[in-house]
């Protein structure tokens, strides 16, 4: 990975637009495309998904829970799956969740190695152990040009019983953004204060170089933003769009113009298992985004 993640997914979102897609093979989307809930259904699903949309969308976003629940041969097909897909020009933002401390954290953030059999452009993951938690992941991404996505206002029904409990003046959320954001602050240094968002004010809303490699997730399907966004200097990934009752109207509605990666799974993966339909659901959302 020569260059950073937030260079290379500003490059994919201009050559193929924002869309993000999960690979989510639940049991119950195993049986709905006739395929068995076992490896051999696994890999045939994410077969499929991999042939119809490595090519045509920015980021896939597949699932780690779906493919542990298998065991090591489930892990085999996700590795099989993330090389294919990098290898068509997607990005691969693994979804995982991870959240420890110390070298537990570090062994995580190996998903970003170049050398990792999983080797993904960018990961998810939980700050809820305290904003030092969090940094050998941000050292192995920024060693290796990967790019992290920090859960900080999700959407789920209780989700505001922790993201909105206060630290001082701040919610818990908002104090994740912070955190984020000067993480993408040039020149930032662990220890420096927060820059002074305003300086960077011309550069919010605009993909591009500038863009930094490390992002939050906010929920496609809040009633209202209750964050503030204008320090964070990197994208937004947007999990709720389609079957969760996310639009691209909410997508203006909440971020305006600001680099955001919406992401949808059921909408599109319900539409399998025919490679050409699952291509044309992709699409559709492709060109409601755009419009």
């Amino acid at each position: 990975m020569t260059d950073p993640f937030g260079t290379r997914l500003a490059a994919a979102v201009a050559a193929r637009g924002p869309l993000c897609v999960g690979i989510d093979p639940h049991r119950e989307l195993l049986l709905e495309w006739g395929l068995s809930d076992d490896v051999d259904g696994l890999r045939r699903f994410t077969d499929l998904v991999v042939e119809a949309l490595a090519g045509h969308v920015a980021v896939l976003k597949p699932q780690l829970a779906f493919y542990e629940r298998h065991g090591s041969r489930g892990l085999a097909v996700l590795e099989d799956a993330v090389a294919w897909a990098r290898t068509a020009g997607a990005l691969v933002l693994l979804d995982a969740k991870r959240g420890d401390i110390g070298s537990t954290m570090a062994g995580y953030a190996d998903y970003l190695r170049p050398d990792h059999p999983l080797a993904a452009d960018a990961l998810t993951v939980s700050p809820y152990l305290g904003p030092d938690s969090l940094e050998p992941a941000r050292r192995t991404a920024e060693s290796h040009g990967g790019g992290l996505f920090v859960l900080a206002r999700t959407s789920n029904a209780d989700a505001a019983t922790f993201q909105s409990a206060m630290v001082g003046e701040r919610s818990v959320a908002q104090t994740v953004v912070d955190t984020v954001g000067r993480w993408n602050a040039p020149g930032w240094l662990v220890g420096d204060p927060a820059p002074d968002p305003a300086a960077f004010a011309d550069q919010q809303g605009r993909w591009g170089a500038f863009t930094g490699s490390h992002g939050v997730v906010v929920g496609a399907t809040l009633p209202e933003l209750d964050v503030d966004l204008s320090g964070l200097r990197g994208p937004v990934l947007a999990p709720g769009l389609g079957a969760q009752g996310g639009s691209a109207a909410d997508l203006r509605r909440l971020f305006g113009d600001r680099a955001v990666v919406p992401s949808v799974s059921r909408d599109v993966l319900r539409a399998g298992p025919d490679v050409a339909a699952l291509r044309t659901a992709a699409d559709r959302w492709t060109a409601e985004l755009a419009a």
